[in-house]
């Protein structure tokens, strides 16, 4: 509570001082600590801020470009948003549409919505969306009839949000919450209960209408209603056309501010767990493995739940690991313990258990699996073991559990840290190919020297159009790959697809398989064709696969399809982001030559005179179209 109490201290300090934009980079630590009421009035003062001043004192805040219309009043989204942003180090820049025009802001092409150039549209579908064309006497039919034409109305709105926006741009819709006083304007139950159906499937009708590919995102205000929050005011909603309550629009700019981040390729990779008072009851040092294993009581039964919740995020790719003060031995017992039991063993990546500081175990469970600390959730019922880690890993997420394990399902899931547009296949199978990279680890040390290592691989890359179902995998790598990234840009699923029309573009997915598994797209080529040759646009590999040569194999299998190709040049860019320095030398290391160079980008020019060859230990197979393609064995391509 000291804590709690220091942050809102010194944020009101910051803001009474005029300092909130010189310490902006101070502001999501103090909005972590800060509860929903001290939340609200940090929104409505850091709404107040000018967004370009943040930008010049800050130049390297990621910024997002929102705009907020909707069928009523929506201006008192914008404070909570910005707040919820902030939290998650993000810039606001909003534009707030005028009351009730939700139509014309997406239908009209010069729109301030549009000239905006907004990354995500919120059209927040107020409680009274549908009823404010419902006119008495009505029938359960009268309202699914509005319904309908309301949905249909909303399709259209999305496809001229897909024309109009720019590319990349998502338009996020909302589910309507139905209230008690027009359900009960029906006094016969069966009527009632007819349009509580036709409201349900409305809602599911729009749910459906999701599509990450297409730029169209759905939240689900259910959740917030079925915990508690009131959806609508009735008395502003007659007096100033404002509808939803403020605990409302605070829930739905919590979810569009999850939404954002999953947008932008930031959700969080593994979840570190403590072990005593966090995933088992007990102490383990004091009771030992087999009394921490035990589920004879209610209290233990909590504990469960949990562990059921972690199992259910693993599944879905989220990697798991250990971080407990505790010897080894009875950590490799306890979990190991009773088969029946969730979670075990297998199910972690990474296990540390030892005296030392906690901050100092999370960043080694970082550094074994090759991610980024900022990229790590950490959940323990230690207020101090927070702290330490809170203050030794920059960037991670810390989640407050307490005594109460019947409370840590829904403190862990808060914040939504692991949320990204779809799950694809890769996800589910990642925990599996990090154990596959372990292996793989173990054998390089067995092995004489590093090239009889990746020999003994037996390496296959396939590289080839990428298929409809691989778009959602490719935007992901897109979004969250920093290491090998040539250019730095992000692509959504909708930008793929369109690139992927352009007869001339060319959308390649990088699969790779080796002895110890299959590890699906690990990369992507972004490359486009005209009189000039052709011009590799981007390039990005997944940094779990890194120093097995796929990345080398690619370019030298490009340059030669290039020249079979008989194309006059190969073209390519570096641009410089927070993690890519290394890939500058890429290019020239294959035979590019320097052709221009500035603070902002430096260009490459490969005239296919001398060619590299594809790395001995890669068996690579290239396919620049569906038709048209070619076998590299060893350093000799056969002609395309």
């Amino acid at each position: 509570m000291r804590a709690r109490g220091g942050a809102q201290q010194e944020f009101r300090a910051l803001h009474s001082a005029g300092r909130l934009v010189d310490a902006y980079a101070r502001i999501p630590e103090l909005l972590a600590r800060l509860d929903d009421g001290e939340l609200d009035l940090a929104g409505r003062l850091l709404a107040r801020l000018d967004p370009s001043e943040v930008l010049a004192a800050h130049p390297g805040t990621p910024s997002v470009r929102i705009a907020v219309t909707g069928r009523s009043t929506t201006a008192g989204l914008v404070p909570a948003l910005t707040a919820q942003l902030a939290r998650h180090g993000l810039l606001l820049i909003p534009y707030a549409g005028g009351s009730g025009g939700y139509v014309q802001d997406l239908a009209d092409p010069a729109s301030g919505l549009y000239a905006h150039e907004p990354d995500l549209t919120l059209c927040v579908l107020d409680p009274l969306t549908v009823w404010d064309r419902v006119r008495p006497p009505w029938q359960p039919y009268d309202t699914a009839l509005e319904a309908e034409r309301q949905r249909l109305l909303l399709a259209e709105l999305g496809g001229a949000h897909a024309a109009h926006a720019p590319a990349g741009a998502t338009l996020v819709l909302n589910t309507v919450p139905l209230l008690r006083r027009f359900t009960h304007q029906l006094t016969g139950l069966a009527q009632r209960a007819e349009l509580g159906a036709i409201w349900r499937e409305f809602n599911a009708d729009l749910l459906r209408m999701t599509d990450p590919a297409a730029g169209v995102a759905v939240l689900d205000l259910e959740p917030l209603t079925a915990a508690g929050v009131r959806a609508d005011d009735p008395r502003l909603g007659a007096y100033a056309d404002a509808h939803c309550t403020a605990e409302l629009l605070a829930g739905y700019a919590r979810e569009a501010a999850h939404l954002a981040r999953a947008q932008r390729g930031d959700a969080k990779k593994c979840l570190v767990l403590d072990l005593d008072g966090t995933l088992w009851d007990g102490i383990l040092a004091e009771d030992g493995p087999e009394k921490v294993r035990a589920a004879d009581s209610l209290r233990a039964g909590a504990f469960a739940g949990f562990r059921r919740t972690v199992e259910q995020l693993a599944s879905q790719g989220v990697l798991l690991a250990v971080c407990s003060k505790n010897d080894p031995v009875p950590v490799a017992r306890a979990l190991a313990a009773h088969p029946d039991w969730p979670l075990s063993t297998d199910d972690f990546v990474s296990i540390v258990a030892d005296w030392g500081s906690k901050a100092e175990g999370v960043r080694r469970i970082a550094s074994d699996l090759g991610i980024s600390p900022s990229a790590v959730v950490f959940a323990d019922d230690s207020h101090f073991e927070r702290e330490v880690v809170r203050a030794g890993v920059p960037g991670a997420a810390v989640v407050p559990l307490d005594g109460e394990p019947a409370h840590h399902t829904e403190r862990l899931l808060a914040d939504a840290w692991f949320d990204v547009p779809s799950v694809t296949e890769e996800d589910r199978g990642r925990a599996a190919r990090y154990r596959e990279r372990e292996q793989r680890e173990r054998r390089r040390a067995a092995s004489k020297d590093y090239e009889s290592f990746l020999k003994n691989l037996d390496i296959e890359v396939d590289a080839g159009p990428a298929a409809s179902h691989e778009t959602a995998r490719i935007a992901q790598l897109s979004l969250r790959t920093n290491r090998f990234n040539l250019t730095g840009e992000r692509l959504t699923g909708a930008q793929i697809q369109r690139i992927a029309q352009d007869p001339d573009a060319l959308v390649l997915a990088v699969r790779a398989i080796d002895r110890f598994g299959d590890d699906g797209v690990v990369g992507a080529v972004f490359a486009r064709t005209d009189g000039a040759g052709l011009h590799l646009e981007n390039m990005v590999v997944s940094c779990r696969v890194l120093g097995r040569g796929i990345e080398n194999a690619v370019l030298a299998g490009l340059l030669h399809a290039a020249r079979e190709a008989h194309l006059p040049a190969v073209h390519a860019a570096w641009r410089p982001t927070v993690a890519n320095e290394a890939q500058r030398a890429f290019c020239p290391a294959h035979g590019f030559r320097t052709t221009h160079e500035s603070s902002g980008e430096v260009r490459y020019l490969h005239a296919l005179e001398e060619l590299p060859p594809v790395p001995s230990h890669v068996r690579l197979r290239l396919r620049l179209t569906h038709d048209l393609a070619q076998e590299v064995e060893s350093c000799t391509p056969s002609s395309i």
